[in-house]
C-alpha cells in the first residue's frame, strides 16, 4: 500500500520535457511509481485534475539561516512550492565561526536572518545537526560563508590576510566542506569579505573545488561598474579552477539600463573558454537587503559598531552626503546613486519607536522628521543598532526579461521575512509562472520549471531530487497554470500567492489547498 497517491494529474519531470498525464505513487519518503494509471491504495489519495505536478523548487539563495529555528513551519516558502533552500549566502552565515566572533555575528545578521539566542553551535556539522533537531518544514543547503571564516581567522580589520591566515582559512573552509557544505559563498559589498584580496579569494574557491564545490558570488558592483566587477570573479574561478555562480544578477541604476546583453556575454565568453559559469535571479525590477549597505565601505572597516559610532559625527555625516550624491567621486555600489532617496524603502526595523518608517522610502522618512536624508538615515541606524532593511527599486523590466531568458539562468528568492519584507518572500515563484510564463511568454512552462528544479539540483550536485522519477525523493509541487500568480505588493508584501494546491516534502504533505498541514519533514541536506 501506498503512503501517498497523487492521481490524473499533469506531470512536469523538471527535465525541460513538456508535461504528460499520470499518477504519482509515494511511499517511505520516495518516488516509487510514475505511470499513467495506478491502482494501488494509498493511505492519503489526492485527485489533481488540471493541476501540474512537478518536483519541488529549490531556491538557489535565500536568508534564513536562523529564522527556521524560530518559524520552523517556513510558510513563505511552503506556500509558494519551495522545498529546498540553499543557505549560507553572501559571506554572511552562522557557521563555521569561532565563539568568540558570534556576538558580532549575531548583530549583523539580525536583520538579514533574524535573530536566535540558542546559537550552540561553531563547526558546519553542529549547524546542520541543529537544523535537523529544529525540523523544519523544508530542507537546507549550505554554503561556507566567506564572512564567517575571514571573521574567525582575521577579524573584521580592512586589511590583507597574512599566508598563514589564509592556509587556516583554507582548512576550515576544507572541514566544512567535508562536513557537508556545497561550495564557498563571498559578498564583495559586506564586511569583512570585501578587504580580502584577490590570492585569499583564489586559494578558499580552490579548495571548495578540491572538495566538488563551487564559488557562489554576491559581487562588489552590479551598478556603473558591474563589467569589471564580472571580469573580477571570473579571473578568480579560472584561477582556481572552480565553477562559477553569480548571486542574483541584476542591472541597477537607470544609466545602465540596457546592459543585460552585454553582461551576459561576458559569461558566454567565459564558459566557451571551459568556466563552468551559472547564476541565480529573483522575478522583480527592485532588490532588498541591509540599510547599512548605504553606508560607504570606508565607514565599515571595524566593524559595525565602530561603524555606528562614526555615523554620529557629523564631519562622516557630511563625507557620506558626497560619497551618496557622487560629487566626491570615489567607486563604490552607490544604492542612493541608482535609486534616489525615494527608491530606497524601509522594510523592517526592530524598534517600536520606529516602526512607522516600515513602507516608507527615505525622503518621506526625511521629510516627515525635518531631517536631511542623510541625517535620517545615520540616526535610524544608529537607533536600531543597525539592524534594518531595505528595498532598493534600481531596474527595468527589459533586463530581467534578458536575464531570465539565458539558459543559465537558475531561481531564488533571496528573501528576507520581516516587518514588510521585499514581496519576493512570499511570491517569486508564483512571478514567475503566472507573469513571466503566462502573461508575457518570457519563459515556456517547462523551461520555467527547469530553472526552479532540475537546474538548481545539478548546480548543486543533488542526484535525488528536481525531477519526477521513480527512485527521487518525494518533493513536489501541485499549482493550476491558470490561475497560478503572486499577490504581494510593496505596501502589502505578506500576502501568499494563488493557484498552488499542494506541497510535498520527503513524501508528507506539508500544504493542500492553500492550508499549512503542520507537517515539517524537512531538514539538513549534506553533500556527498
Amino acid at each position: 500500500m501506498l503512503d501517498l497517491a497523487l492521481r490524473n494529474g499533469r506531470v512536469l519531470d523538471g527535465t525541460g520535457a513538456p508535461w504528460f498525464r499520470a499518477d504519482v505513487g509515494i511511499s517511505g519518503g520516495k518516488i516509487v511509481r510514475v505511470a499513467k494509471r495506478i491502482d494501488e491504495e494509498a493511505f492519503q489519495s489526492f485527485d489533481l485534475e488540471g493541476q501540474m505536478i512537478c518536483p519541488g523548487f529549490i531556491d538557489m539563495h535565500t536568508h534564513s539561516d536562523l529564522r527556521l529555528f524560530s518559524t520552523p513551519e517556513e510558510d513563505a516558502k511552503i506556500m509558494q512550492g519551495i522545498t529546498t533552500a540553499v543557505l549560507g549566502q553572501d559571506g554572511l552565515s552562522v557557521a563555521p565561526l569561532s565563539p568568540g566572533e558570534i556576538p558580532m555575528m549575531k548583530q549583523r545578521l539580525a536583520g538579514l536572518d533574524g535573530s536566535w539566542e540558542e546559537w550552540n553551535w561553531s563547526t558546519m556539522d553542529e549547524y546542520l545537526s541543529a537544523i535537523d533537531r529544529a525540523q523544519p518544514a523544508t530542507n537546507s543547503a549550505m554554503l561556507v560563508p566567506h564572512g564567517a571564516v575571514r571573521a574567525s581567522v582575521v577579524g573584521w580589520q580592512n586589511r590583507p590576510a597574512t599566508d598563514d591566515e589564509i592556509r587556516e582559512m583554507v582548512r576550515i573552509t576544507g572541514r566544512a566542506m567535508e562536513e557537508g557544505a556545497f561550495g564557498f559563498s563571498t559578498g564583495l559589498i559586506y564586511p569583512p569579505c570585501l578587504y580580502a584580496e584577490e590570492k585569499e579569494f583564489v586559494a578558499l574557491a580552490g579548495e571548495a573545488a578540491a572538495w566538488g564545490g563551487f564559488f557562489v558570488v554576491h559581487m562588489r558592483n552590479e551598478q556603473d561598474y558591474i563589467e569589471d566587477a564580472l571580469n573580477e570573479v571570473i579571473t578568480i574561478c579560472t584561477k582556481a579552477g572552480c565553477p562559477l555562480h553569480i548571486s542574483h544578477l541584476k542591472i541597477a541604476g537607470k544609466k545602465n539600463w540596457g546592459r543585460a546583453g552585454r553582461v551576459l556575454q561576458l559569461l558566454d565568453n567565459a564558459r566557451s573558454k571551459g568556466l563552468e559559469v551559472t547564476f541565480d535571479q529573483y522575478p522583480y525590477t527592485a532588490g532588498s537587503t541591509m540599510l547599512d549597505a548605504l553606508i560607504p565601505p570606508v565607514f565599515h572597516a571595524d566593524g559595525q559598531k565602530k561603524m555606528l559610532e562614526y555615523i554620529g559625527d557629523p564631519s562622516v555625516r557630511q563625507k557620506v552626503r558626497e560619497m551618496t550624491d557622487g560629487t566626491d567621486g570615489a567607486p563604490w555600489e552607490n544604492w542612493v546613486g541608482s535609486c534616489g532617496w525615494e527608491g530606497i524603502l524601509i522594510n523592517s526595523v526592530g524598534s517600536e519607536k520606529n516602526r512607522w518608517v516600515e513602507g516608507k522610502n527615505m525622503a518621506e522618512i526625511a521629510a516627515a522628521s525635518s531631517r536631511d536624508p542623510v541625517d535620517a538615515l545615520c540616526d535610524l541606524l544608529v537607533e536600531e543598532s543597525g539592524t534594518a532593511t531595505m528595498t532598493q527599486f534600481y531596474g527595468c523590466e527589459e533586463d530581467v526579461e534578458t536575464i531570465m531568458s539565458h539558459e543559465s539562468m537558475l531561481f531564488c528568492s533571496d528573501s528576507i521575512v520581516g516587518g514588510k519584507p521585499h514581496p519576493r518572500a512570499y511570491g517569486s515563484t508564483a512571478r514567475i509562472l503566472g507573469r513571466y510564463v503566462r502573461e508575457r511568454g518570457t519563459l515556456s512552462l517547462a523551461q520555467a520549471v527547469r530553472r526552479m528544479t532540475s537546474g538548481p539540483a545539478a548546480r548543486l550536485g543533488l542526484q535525488d531530487r528536481g525531477i519526477v522519477r521513480e527512485g527521487m525523493k518525494a518533493d513536489l509541487v501541485a499549482f493550476d497554470p491558470a490561475a497560478v500568480g503572486d499577490r504581494g505588493t510593496y505596501q502589502d508584501p505578506v500576502s501568499y500567492p494563488a493557484g498552488f494546491s499542494m506541497t510535498v516534502v520527503s513524501g508528507h504533505v506539508a500544504m493542500i489547498d492553500g492550508e499549512l498541514t503542520g507537517a515539517r519533514a524537512g531538514g539538513a541536506l549534506r553533500r556527498r
